[in-house]
């Protein structure tokens, strides 16, 4: 389980954790509280359009069975040194649904029309374990034209959702001959976790027929779940922004798979770093005598 709540910011929170002890908190906080801003880079997304189902209120709720109603999106922001956060990119073939993932997760709201994203970020805080944390979430493009400037934004991620749609068998095969050698190129331990986007569609008349005029089909999930084990993915999660079914577990999961990775890699450094100390202190020892 996972946590997800919205506040605030605040400072070193602690992060030695591990998916057994996990807990899932969600705190809604009035417009005021939230303090939000938005920023966008070159070129602007369209205005999320969100039904809101839940109303604020002035005290925070905890809700346990969550559904990401009033997430919204702010600018994202390292912020202070003390602020503790992780960076989650989103990757995959254009029009396969990585913005309307965003913004169905922030905003609990739809795109009703595909506008090319060149690049743009959001920010929602989070709790894991009730411990307050920064996730920023980097919608890329994924048309060739803007190869370059995607894997600018590939430093310091933590988390990769790599992403395809389940109706569209070449956004699937270009995982494999595209996506997760371009990472690995610049980031070959970042965790990775495999998403089948607008599973919605799989049962979709239109689609069935459209996909068999070339012969084609739904990619199986059995074949999805080898090609997670074949990239070394987290897992494999199917998906649909415009239902939900599953949107908060991606994010959940990659969530704990940064934490996770954060966590053994601190851990390492410091081992690393006792060790380095030791043998500067036995080198004086043999000086000193």
């Amino acid at each position: 389980d996972t946590t997800t709540a919205r506040g605030n910011r605040v400072t070193d929170p602690r992060l030695a954790l591990t998916s057994s002890c996990l807990a899932v908190v969600v705190v809604f906080l009035s417009p005021e509280e939230l303090n939000i801003e938005s920023q966008h880079f070159l070129f602007q997304k369209r205005d999320a359009k969100c039904p809101l189902s839940r109303s604020s209120s002035d005290a925070p709720q905890e809700i346990l069975d969550y559904s990401p109603t009033l997430r919204r999106c702010s600018t994202p922001s390292r912020g202070s040194g003390s602020e503790l956060g992780i960076k989650c990119v989103l990757i995959g073939d254009g029009a396969v649904g990585k913005t309307s993932l965003i913004v169905s997760y922030t905003t609990n709201g739809y795109p009703d029309q595909y506008q090319p994203t060149a690049l743009d970020t959001f920010s929602v805080q989070v709790l894991v374990d009730g411990a307050p944390l920064r996730i920023q979430l980097w919608d890329t493009a994924g048309q060739e034209d803007f190869d370059c400037l995607r894997s600018l934004c590939y430093a310091d991620t933590d988390v990769f959702l790599v992403c395809f749609s389940v109706v569209n068998p070449t956004s699937f095969q270009n995982i494999m001959e595209k996506w997760i050698p371009e990472i690995r190129t610049h980031n070959p331990q970042t965790p990775v976790v495999l998403v089948g986007t607008q599973s919605d569609l799989r049962d979709d008349v239109n689609v069935l027929i459209n996909l068999d005029h070339y012969h084609a089909g739904p990619v199986p999930r059995t074949q999805a779940e080898g090609l997670a084990e074949k990239i070394r993915a987290q897992t494999y999660i199917e998906c649909s922004a415009l239902t939900q079914k599953n949107l908060k577990e991606v994010f959940d999961t990659a969530i704990i798979s940064a934490v996770e990775h954060k966590a053994q890699q601190e851990k390492k450094m410091t081992a690393k770093g006792i060790k380095t100390l030791s043998k500067c202190r036995w080198k004086k020892f043999f000086c000193f005598v």
